[in-house]
């Protein structure tokens, strides 16, 4: 009887898992850790509803990953078995390498870190514990194997990962602007000379996707509250590790770095909670600085943001410090923690990256941005910026 299990999920039904082997990774205590990791970070201070994990959306990832492959293969696509297999652990464990709060932490609790590096190691020590298992997975993962369309599914301006996460976060968060039309657009996939294209019938679902993304960005990712949360969290880790807060393990090693290089087992081990924790703890610390910040988390009593058109004024800035060392009775240096500035920034389509290309039923190809009368054009090149401060009211 072949193997089967399947996972109800809110967004799209059943997901089946159809192999053991998947079936074991799910299991791994690496991978269920992504339960205890918030997908948004600190969206749900906006959006309460923003409380689904890392876990959920990987596996809504690989339940798309199972549909691109299922649909190139109906049209004569080159797909083995263990390609198949090796792309739907590779979607599987693409975000495994988040940390606590997903990007919101990111190179804050390891410094100079990405979180795609950190997902190639635990892949890498995944591939060790299942004896090789994993080696076509870490091929696609990576760029090296020879089928560039499997690693384009997984990386890429149209790749799963975004589909999913557009879909996923519109319905939690019930903003409709990033509702797009993921089960067209896997319909119209195909494989022109070895790359991942889109059939010319799927050009106004692939502008849709593009714009659902910028919406999304501005109105949930880069939501100025949501920022605001998000670098108040930064700070809280920052600051504590200034002082050298006393933290209980396993979050300790990352925090009190005296004590020793934290190990990649010590990474799989924190999460969430862990923060969450040393931040309640932190609450009534002796430091106003950290207090302060902590208990702004906890009661979303959060400072004050603005967006601007372009950088932040030196004497703005030196004006918001004098002010919160009167407030909160603090020298300079120490009031200049409570006023953070920086800029925001999102691309609706990136040029200088891999492209989406679109493939004409006379054989052509194109880029999205120079079909006729294209929606997405080069007047969309760059990115949009905003410059912020956040202080205290």
């Amino acid at each position: 009887m072949p193997f089967r299990k399947i996972i109800n999920d809110p967004v799209y039904g059943f997901i089946a898992i159809d192999d053991e082997l998947v079936f074991e990774i799910i299991a791994h205590p690496y991978y269920q850790r992504l339960r205890r990791i918030h997908q948004m970070a600190m969206a749900h201070l906006v959006y309460p509803g923003a409380v689904h994990t890392r876990l959920l959306h990987s596996l809504g990832a690989y339940h798309l990953m199972s549909s691109a492959l299922n649909e190139l293969k109906s049209k004569g696509a080159d797909i083995s078995k263990e390609e198949e297999k090796a792309a739907k652990i590779a979607i599987l464990l693409h975000d495994i390498g988040h940390g606590p709060f997903s990007h919101a932490l990111e190179n804050v609790l390891v410094e100079d870190v990405h979180h795609e590096q950190i997902s190639l190691d635990i892949m890498k020590e995944l591939n060790k514990q299942f004896n090789g298992e994993l080696q076509t997975t870490l091929d696609i993962f990576t760029g090296k194997h020879p089928k560039k369309f499997l690693n384009q599914l997984i990386s890429g301006q149209l790749d799963v990962d975004r589909m999913d996460y557009l879909t996923r976060d519109s319905f939690f968060t019930g903003v409709s602007e990033g509702v797009i039309g993921y089960d067209r657009i896997l319909k119209m996939l195909t494989i022109h000379n070895g790359e991942l294209m889109v059939e010319e019938k799927g050009i106004y679902s692939i502008e849709k996707f593009l714009v659902a993304r910028r919406l999304m960005y501005w109105q949930v990712y880069l939501h100025k509250t949501v920022l605001c949360a998000e670098q108040m969290l930064k700070q809280v880790i920052k600051r504590a590790k200034y002082i050298n807060a006393i933290t209980p393990p396993p979050l300790k090693s990352f925090i009190n770095q005296s004590h020793h290089k934290a190990t990649l087992e010590e990474f799989c081990n924190i999460d969430d909670h862990d923060v969450l924790a040393a931040i309640k703890t932190w609450s009534t610390h002796e430091d106003k600085v950290l207090s302060f910040l902590c208990n702004g988390i906890i009661n979303r009593q959060l400072l004050k943001v603005e967006y601007f058109a372009s950088p932040i004024d030196n004497n703005i800035i030196t004006k918001k410090i004098t002010e919160a060392a009167g407030k909160m009775n603090l020298s300079k240096e120490d009031a200049s923690w409570l006023i953070l500035t920086g800029e925001a920034a999102s691309s609706t389509y990136n040029f200088e990256d891999e492209n989406i290309h679109i493939l004409f039923k006379n054989g052509s190809v194109k880029d999205i941005s120079e079909v006729d009368n294209a929606l997405i054009n080069q007047n969309l090149k760059g990115k949009i910026k905003k410059y912020y401060i956040c202080y205290l009211r």
